[in-house]
């Protein structure tokens, strides 16, 4: 069999931590792994499926796409292709059909795996499965379809664990992971991870969480089950029910689903919380402390280095330059700055290359920063950047000195002004309870500290978030900005000169949902005060889980590097790593 580009066979490197802990798989282990399931039980998973993949004559080289939800048998499918030395498609059904598609025609997989949930979202289901914002396409004409776990009547034949002995471990290097991330449908863009280099981003996530054996950890995703797995931890979702009843020593949680959480009033007793994907504000960590953690982490991460630098709350709360501290590179990771002022990264966990280019030999974040020893501050995404008067200005340089108290969020973003120029506008999310007048009174210090930075108006309004992890939409809150400033809503002015400040009136926002450029944020008052609110936020009555707000019309994805990483390995038709 001929190896696929970046499949090489030797490796002489360190132990990869994912062949350990396979290796390390007993069939006779009684202790918890996943809620009702063994250890045990996942030892024979692992072998089964293996045993299956390599009847299927799949071995090292070969693609298979994963649409599989998370559980014990997706996780126990991905342990087999990568003792194989297969390579993981992650499926997004999410993406829509047309893109899904496309992904899938660039990395050719010879077999698609897929619960009969996603084998219904691509069939009979599908009208159902578009108002939860799924869709797929039919997955037999991009390859064989097998369904993973119970199958369902209309479903593929079932790829069954199989008896015999457990495969000869493929030794060598090569990929192990395709995730994708932005691009178009013409252009997809995915990344590709080696063996070695994802299993260094999961020892190092295990480093990190420091898991002790048999005490939970909370995730939702492969790259935090995995290393807490291998350190002996059961693992878990991050339900609130699970927050509550399992008392988890670690608990990993995107900032909208922490915030979420602490709304709720969760609870996160002498925890050590890790929150990434997203910006993770100091206030935000600061209200996690006080819902009772014992640590609590910001981690910067990419798709394409996972992880990259990790900072704790003491250490962000203290910092009071300018920009956003991420933190310290962790160990073996190596950053520096371009001629541009681009924070680019190196190190065993970064990803090999984009799928079809060559290999990265320094991966560019995207992430305007600067490099201080092995501290690290973001000033922003490169392509962020406004223009106003012949001055770029980075708003994440000036972002986070907003997050005063009574700021849930808050956004620098560019609107368009007559002359061809920008106008600087601030948009404010005020947390539940807190009064407007408040928190101008409050940004005033910051404002005047912004220098040539200083907004030219203050509005506030609910900041558009979009995308798997609820991240701010700059587009969207660009555009609401605009119509704020405008005289959408009430305008008033700030005593200190900074400019209008626009109250966002219930017409400006309703004619915005009809539009379909806005998704609201309701119900994150939580990053403020770690006590119970009322929300209008929705849960699952099956499992107790919060469902995503609902999004109407045309919602501009932004993917940001640092933030599918964490949803990554995560084939998923539902939400199961939500609070």
């Amino acid at each position: 069999m001929v190896p696929r580009q970046g499949q090489r066979h030797a490796y002489g490197g360190p132990p990869l931590m994912l062949a350990e802990f396979i290796a390390g798989l007993r069939e006779d282990d009684d202790r918890p792994a996943l809620p009702g399931v063994r250890r045990g039980e996942l030892a024979r998973l692992v072998r089964g499926y293996a045993v299956a993949l390599a009847a299927e004559g799949l071995g090292a080289g070969d693609t298979v796409a994963l649409a599989v939800r998370p559980g014990a048998r997706s996780l126990a499918t991905l342990l087999a292709a990568y003792h194989l030395g297969m390579r993981v498609a992650v499926v997004d059904p999410t993406a829509g059909p047309d893109v899904v598609r496309a992904r899938l025609a660039l990395a050719e997989p010879r077999l698609v795996l897929a619960d009969s949930a996603a084998q219904a979202v691509a069939g009979w289901a599908a009208p159902l499965a578009r108002r939860a914002h799924l869709a797929l396409p039919s997955l037999n004409t991009i390859a064989p379809v097998r369904t993973i776990g119970r199958r369902l009547p209309r479903a593929a034949p079932s790829l069954r664990p199989a008896p015999g002995a457990f495969p000869t471990p493929y030794e060598g290097d090569g990929d192990a992971v395709v995730v994708f991330t932005s691009g178009t449908t013409s252009r997809p863009r995915a990344v590709v991870h080696t063996r070695a280099s994802i299993s260094a981003g999961m020892t190092a996530v295990r480093d990190l969480v420091r898991p002790v054996p048999g005490a939970p950890v909370l995730g939702g995703t492969f790259f935090v089950l995995l290393p807490s797995l291998a350190g002996g931890a059961p693992v878990a979702p991050p339900t609130r029910r699970n927050l509550r009843r399992l008392q988890p020593q670690a608990v990993y949680l995107t900032p909208p689903q922490v915030r979420a959480a602490l709304a709720a009033g969760s609870r996160f007793d002498g925890a050590r919380v890790y929150s990434g994907s997203a910006p993770v504000s100091a206030s935000l960590l600061s209200a996690v402390r006080r819902a009772g953690a014992r640590e609590a982490w910001g981690v910067y991460a990419l798709t394409e280095v996972f992880p990259a630098a990790a900072v704790e709350s003491a250490a962000k709360t203290a910092y009071s330059g300018s920009g956003d501290l991420v933190g310290e590179l962790l160990p073996g990771v190596s950053g520096r700055v371009d001629d541009d002022g681009q924070l680019l990264l190196a190190g065993p966990t970064a990803a090999h290359r984009y799928l079809g280019s060559e290999p990265f030999s320094w991966v560019a974040t995207g992430d305007i920063g600067r490099v201080s020893g092995r501290t690290v501050v973001l000033g922003g995404r490169a392509k962020d950047m406004i223009l106003r008067r012949a001055e770029n200005i980075y708003p994440g340089l000036y972002e986070p000195s907003l997050h005063v108290p009574g700021v849930e969020l808050a956004l620098l973003v560019g609107v368009p002004a007559e002359d061809g120029d920008e106008r600087v506008v601030a948009l404010v999310q005020t947390a539940e309870g807190r009064s407007e007048d408040d928190v101008r009174a409050a940004l005033r210090g910051p404002l005047e500290r912004m220098g040539s930075a200083r907004p030219d108006s203050v509005v506030f309004g609910p900041v558009p978030v979009a995308g798997r992890s609820r991240k701010p939409d700059r587009a969207a809150a660009s555009e609401l900005a605009a119509r704020l400033v405008t005289g959408a809503g009430r305008v008033a002015r700030l005593s200190t000169g900074s400019g209008p400040v626009a109250r966002l009136s219930t017409g400006g926002l309703g004619a915005l949902r009809q539009r379909g450029r806005v998704t609201a944020h309701p119900g994150r008052e939580g990053e403020v005060a770690a006590a119970p609110h009322a929300t209008t936020d929705k849960t699952d009555p099956s499992t107790g889980r919060l469902l995503p707000p609902p999004q109407r019309g045309r919602v501009t994805a932004h993917p940001g590097r640092e933030g599918e990483a964490a949803a990554a390995p995560h084939a998923t038709t539902d939400k199961t790593d939500l609070p």
